[in-house]
């Protein structure tokens, strides 16, 4: 891949998820206007790391996103505790869960979004660890400092900047997670190794991610939709996990899980009851894919190609 096409790579993801940036800041001003209406809670932003409550309700959450983001492995009593705009519902697993953090512990996400991980990693090492998320994408770094200093998170840093030159020193960082988003890069392999370096000795990788069992068709390949939608960039796993191996990384362990595979779904019926369109959905996201009849044989065949997967790995 040249380097114009990579940079082609980078612009595609960067305008797609500044995009939705923007749109679930405006859904989250709609839909709390109309559950204040409906059921008068909201989380106040004078809460603090330290006092931060989980919510007995869920009537203040996006039904749609709280029900992806539970279907990944996040729990109801974790999402309660997180600014809603930070939930988007964009991962393929929960590498939180799985990261084993210690209080006093530095987190480097890589591929933050609106800090929905951050957020969390910064409750499980407390004020004397810290969060560090990176995001290539202007209006998610902006989301999610607004996020930050609205709910009063001091232990958190968002930092805006590419994974594959990651603004962070070496040998910093104790745990470096990722949900869904290295499978966006042109330049995994220059991940993995920026990845090495950043973590201390001893550190580890905690990330949830999309690869493939088999290769896709090049329709599927060159579809920006598919692209910014975690299938056209994907490595094989085979190969995934020579990459992690490659930057040096050991001890590497694997958990495959169904929810990566690619199935078309219903929404209002047969089609998407705004557009008409048929609607194809991965790990519960809608992809918005224009020339969706030109591919569809190329789509119906891939269903049993693509899995989301967790990987847990150490620096020696």
């Amino acid at each position: 891949m040249t380097n114009i096409e990579k940079e082609k790579v980078r612009k595609v993801v960067r305008d797609r998820y500044g995009d939705v940036a923007k749109r679930n800041i405006d859904s989250v001003v709609e839909a709390r206007k109309a559950q204040k209406a409906s059921c008068g809670c909201s989380k106040s932003e004078s809460q603090t790391l330290e006092t931060q409550k989980t919510q007995e309700s869920s009537c203040c959450r996006t039904p749609s996103v709280e029900d992806v983001s539970k279907a990944i492995g996040y729990t109801l009593e974790e999402l309660a505790e997180i600014p809603e705009e930070s939930n988007m519902g964009l991962g393929c697993g929960n590498p939180t869960a799985i990261a084993e953090m210690k209080e006093g512990e530095v987190v480097l996400d890589l591929g933050s979004g609106g800090g929905l991980d951050c957020f969390l990693s910064s409750k499980k090492v407390g004020l004397t660890g810290k969060a560090i998320g990176v995001d290539m994408t202007p209006d998610m770094i902006d989301l999610a400092r607004e996020n930050a200093r609205k709910y009063e998170y001091t232990n958190v840093e968002f930092r805006l900047g590419e994974i594959e030159n990651i603004p962070v020193a070496d040998n910093s960082v104790d745990v470096i997670i990722s949900n869904c988003v290295i499978n966006l890069s042109p330049e995994k392999q220059r991940v993995f190794d920026e990845a090495f370096r950043v973590l201390k000795p001893g550190g580890r990788l905690s990330i949830s991610d999309i690869v493939l069992l088999k290769e896709l068709p090049d329709s599927i390949r060159n579809n920006e939709d598919l692209l910014a939608g975690c299938v056209a960039g994907a490595e094989l796993k085979e190969k995934y996990l020579e990459l992690i191996t490659n930057a040096g990384f050991r001890d590497i362990q694997v958990t495959d899980k169904a929810s990566g595979l690619l199935v078309e779904k219903e929404l209002e019926g047969d089609i998407d009851s705004e557009s008409g369109e048929r609607v194809l959905v991965i790990d519960g996201q809608p992809l918005d894919i224009e020339n969706y009849g030109d591919i569809k044989e190329e789509l119906d065949g891939i269903g049993d190609s693509i899995q989301s997967i967790t990987v847990t790995a150490f620096k020696p």
